[in-house]
């Protein structure tokens, strides 16, 4: 085997074995601090120094994005103001592998002050930190997958597995919803999946552009170009949805006498796909590239109110 991809495996092979390693400690340590985050009045303030800082930030987008307030703080900024972000109410997650990290251990007294409650995670159950903490999470046998045993390797993998073993336990026992993971991703696709309604989206249809059985060809053709759509709805005298009638059929089987004399039933597709004004976009949008059509009607009620196009709904970022 080549030497490079041997040693690539080797670091695989051992931040798997730290992390099966770690899952198996999950005990009273995890259980109380779930306990905590759940009832926290306030803030979960995540903060760490180096390599440790970049995987604070992470764990506390993670926890923000699975509906649990979180934020995190730079141990040097703290020490030039950014404490007073820290309150009372608060939980502040410090996190060293060491746990004597100095930067980390010159705020716990001003945390102390403030009272927020100091929890940890440390892989140094006699340090500092593991002594300054309500409850600390200790892991043991943490080896790093650096060959020279000091670039934080699998030490910062664990804590970030560990945070995320936190954020979706917290998540999912506070019953946090899909519904809910959208109101906080409003600019992702997923979350626009999620949110983005049809109604949002359709062109609205008015009285006048719903056309009969009876309409005639040319009728049909002007409120097409009058609403600007590659598809018109052909409704029953209660004004409820019985077909479509699309830009394509006209053009490919449209002839001088249809335009003169005759009406749309010839063209009109019955009973065709559509969905209610109450469903996502996204389903829309299944709907469409399932059945090869690039528009469908929007009902509320049987009645249309709207056409909702598939070229609107990619332009808006959502995808299947």
């Amino acid at each position: 085997m080549n030497k490079k991809i041997q040693i690539g495996r080797n670091v695989f092979e051992n931040e798997i074995a730290v992390l099966l390693s770690v899952k198996e400690q999950l005990g009273e340590a995890f259980l109380a601090i779930v306990s905590e985050i759940m009832n926290c009045k306030g803030k979960v303030i995540f903060i760490g120094m180096g390599k440790s800082g970049h995987i604070a930030k992470k764990i506390a987008a993670t926890m923000a994005s699975l509906g649990t307030c979180s934020i995190s703080l730079h141990p040097g900024e703290c020490m030039h103001g950014d404490l007073g972000m820290i309150q009372k109410q608060d939980i502040v997650v410090l996190i060293s592998y060491s746990g004597e990290s100095d930067e980390i251990i010159r705020i716990i007294p001003s945390i102390n002050i403030i009272g927020a409650t100091i929890l940890g995670i440390t892989c140094n159950a006699a340090s500092t930190l593991a002594r300054s903490c309500k409850v600390v999470q200790v892991m043991n046998n943490v080896k790093e997958a650096c060959y020279l045993g000091l670039a934080p390797t699998s030490s910062t993998t664990a804590v970030m597995v560990y945070g995320d073993a936190l954020a979706i336990t917290v998540s999912r026992i506070k019953g946090f919803r899909k519904e809910d993971f959208g109101v906080f991703h409003p600019a992702g696709s997923l979350g626009k999946k999620l949110i983005t309604r049809s109604i949002d989206l359709m062109k609205p249809l008015k009285l006048e552009s719903l056309i009969r059985e009876n309409t005639t060809v040319l009728e049909a053709i002007k409120v097409m170009i009058s609403t600007d759509t590659d598809m018109i709805t052909v409704v029953n005298d209660d004004e409820k949805l019985i077909g479509i009638v699309t830009n394509g059929d006209l053009k490919r089987n449209i002839s001088e006498e249809d335009i003169k004399t005759n009406d749309v039933r010839s063209f009109t597709h019955y009973y065709p796909y559509f969905v209610d004004v109450s469903s996502m976009a996204v389903e829309a949008l299944r709907i469409m590239t399932e059945n090869g059509v690039h528009a469908l009607p929007v009902v509320k009620e049987e009645r249309p109110v709207g056409v909702i196009e598939k070229r609107t709904i990619l332009n808006c970022g959502i995808y299947l």
